[in-house]
């Protein structure tokens, strides 16, 4: 989650829920929901890297829940920005390597056979951020090794609209969520998704929070192009999930071709 791009979101405020919010992600989106979507990013890297993949960089890696699914197969190293979340993932994920750090300009000593950039990259609002978030994976790409990026949307498959959800904590804390999609009239790449959680606490009392995420909408050329201005060989592919089997969702890879050097 970059801090630079949530600063200027609701009023230039940092965004609550990577803060002082965090403890209340995993209600928002409980680690089993992500079972599904973590066995579908391993069978892409284990399908398109030129060798069996061993390591994992997770760049936004947020509260670690996709790692927590795949930290079984890969050896994984998590980034994100906010410290907050990055506590949370260690809980999570305690054998796992936590590091702080900025997608954009995160240069490591090493690389890796996967590069798995999730929806963090969203908050990219500008070309050049997300060109920059591009390049930093291609730079921690081992040769022969894959990355793949999946915003939220590209332009061609974006849906304004409402989703709800949220989940019961075993603390006897809850939460529910109401997020609604728009594009301002004067926006350009990008769009806006107004987010309302109702936080219930254990004594019953419950607190509403508005917060507004500017997120970045890009047309899957631009993101081709970017991929392949890297370095990368791009591909397209379709997300396979029971939840989106009515969308057009997909993510993007990028190929490292060339098998030298890869450890």
């Amino acid at each position: 989650m970059n801090e630079s791009l949530t600063e200027r979101a609701d009023g230039g405020r940092r965004l609550r829920l990577y803060h002082d919010l965090a403890d209340w992600y995993p209600l928002l989106t409980p680690v089993d929901d992500y079972i599904e979507e973590a066995a579908f990013y391993r069978r892409l890297f284990q399908t398109h890297c030129q060798r069996m993949p061993r390591t994992l960089l997770d760049l936004g890696s947020g509260g670690g829940h996709n790692a927590a699914h795949l930290k079984s197969t890969f050896a994984c190293t998590l980034v994100d920005i906010a410290p907050a979340m990055l506590t949370l993932s260690r809980r999570l994920n305690p054998t796992c390597e936590h590091i702080e750090g900025d997608m954009r300009s995160l240069r490591l000593g090493g690389v890796f056979d996967c590069i798995l950039v999730h929806d963090a990259v969203s908050y990219m609002t500008t070309r050049d951020d997300l060109a920059s978030v591009i390049a930093t994976a291609f730079a921690l790409t081992a040769p022969g090794g894959v990355a793949l990026f999946q915003p939220d949307f590209v332009a061609e498959t974006f849906m304004p609209g409402i989703d709800t959800g949220g989940s019961d904590g075993d603390d006897g804390r809850a939460l529910r969520y109401l997020e609604w999609r728009w594009i301002p009239e004067n926006m350009t790449d990008g769009y806006v998704a107004d987010m309302a959680y109702m936080l219930r606490s254990g004594d019953g009392e419950v607190e509403v929070v508005r917060e507004r995420h500017v997120m970045g909408l890009f047309p899957r050329a631009v993101w081709l192009e970017l991929i392949a201005a890297a370095g990368f060989e791009p591909l397209v592919v379709p997300f396979e999930h029971s939840s989106y089997s009515d969308t057009a969702a997909e993510v993007a890879l990028g190929l490292r071709t060339g098998a030298k050097g890869f450890t």
